[in-house]
């Protein structure tokens, strides 16, 4: 059963252009330009006429955006869920524009020792992060430690919980790696089972929808549970919109002015029809595509992603944005 015949999400590319080199990603070897803030605030009001509740800017690195907190301003006024994640490099310098304007600000980590952080990066970023989360919270803000785990990382989770989320009162987002494109790999059952005991403890968040998935060997194209299409609007920057999501970019439009219009195309509508059904579309498991596609369907992942789900909605106290 569909709750919604609408989409809930936009991923927002703001530039594919990154300041770290990050082993388990390829999207900084892209060339790209920026968005434009005309481009945003239209396409902001289209979606906002779709549906559309949360609005991830992202990246590449979108804090290399010099007008990022313009378009949170923006995404503010018009009453979107924001959400930002940055490996907090340039977060120094846009803390005080940000103030107030993300809901969910993520901060990746990828290990809580130091040298091994920044070799993950190809950069020197670990002490940034640390200094990041001190300016934050003298913001006022609650960032999120975003911790992608791998089977070489699994095992640093209590030192990550001990000594950086814990002492700092913050959420810690536990983010199983997906493969795409031979980048990251696959996880063992022993890793699941750990991240499913880390699940449970108080401020940390891991969508059990995530590791339900992995167990039953990821998206099945005979009876797909991603619902990428119908649920998640990417634009790209170029802005292109994506479908029929991001990682498999069969197709590319162009939006000008027409994004409203262009969500009730034969285009889109063909892509619907074949959400999660393509070929290379057997056993993935996106997270941030799966995510929407378990909230919106009334099925065993949307019951298994529930408990997880409220509990960082009460943490982090998103109900107020939505009365």
């Amino acid at each position: 059963m569909k709750l919604f015949n609408h989409p809930v999400l936009c991923n927002y590319y703001v530039t594919y252009r990154c300041n770290a080199k990050c082993s388990f990603c390829d999207i900084w070897e892209r060339p790209s330009p920026y968005i434009t803030i005309e481009n945003v605030e239209q396409n902001l009001y289209a979606l906002k006429k779709l549906g559309v509740k949360v609005i991830d800017f992202t990246g590449g690195e979108p804090l290399l955006h010099q007008q990022i907190a313009e378009f949170f301003t923006l995404a503010k006024k018009l009453k979107f869920i924001t959400t930002l994640t940055t490996n907090a490099l340039l977060y120094p310098k846009y803390a005080d524009r940000l103030r107030g304007k993300v809901d969910m600000l993520h901060f990746s980590l990828d290990s809580p020792n130091k040298e091994e952080h920044d070799k993950s990066r190809g950069v020197a970023c670990y002490d940034t992060l640390i200094k990041s989360i001190a300016i934050a919270k003298s913001c006022g803000e609650r960032p999120d430690i975003i911790f992608t785990v791998h089977e070489n990382n699994v095992h640093q989770i209590q030192q990550v919980y001990d000594e950086i989320s814990k002492p700092n009162n913050l959420m810690l987002l536990l983010n199983p790696m997906f493969e795409y494109k031979s980048v990251g790999n696959e996880l063992n059952k022993a890793t699941l089972t750990e991240l499913r005991k880390w699940g449970k403890k108080k401020q940390v968040y891991l969508n059990r929808g995530f590791v339900k998935l992995r167990e039953e060997g990821g998206n099945q194209i005979s009876s797909p549970v991603c619902k990428a299409m119908s649920t998640t609007v990417v634009i790209s920057p170029e802005n292109k919109m994506i479908m029929p999501c991001y990682h498999l970019g069969l197709e590319e439009i162009s939006i000008q002015d027409n994004l409203y219009e262009l969500r009730s195309s034969n285009q889109v509508k063909a892509q619907i029809a074949k959400e999660g059904m393509h070929l290379k579309c057997q056993g993935c498991t996106v997270n941030c595509y799966m995510q929407p596609s378990f909230a919106t369907n009334v099925n065993r992942f949307f019951w298994a992603a529930l408990p997880s789900t409220l509990k960082y909605s009460w943490e982090k106290k998103l109900w107020k944005t939505m009365v």
